[in-house]
């Protein structure tokens, strides 16, 4: 699919891939339609989806399948540091 934008949102998208939070422009694209249709679906099923991502969670916990609190803030850090370039 080739899709036509205007210049300033063509400047927007790049000006976003440059600043390092998305890897290419596709990613920010793909990202802005999540949003959009997320949006559109409303509220309501945004917190549906919320909830059941809770509730799988706490599944998990149910059954022992946890990731140490440390371990998950060393690999958070990690991503960050490598997506600030560091």
């Amino acid at each position: 699919m080739k899709v036509l934008l205007p210049p300033d949102l063509e400047r927007r998208i790049a000006e976003t891939v440059k600043s390092g939070r998305y890897a290419s422009a596709s990613e920010v694209v793909q990202e802005s339609l999540r949003l959009l249709f997320e949006a559109e679906e409303g509220p309501r099923s945004r917190l549906d989806r919320l909830r059941q991502a809770i509730d799988h969670g706490i599944a998990q916990l149910d059954r022992g399948d946890a990731v140490p609190g440390d371990s998950v803030l060393a690999e958070i850090t990690e991503r960050l540091d490598r997506r600030r370039g560091a």
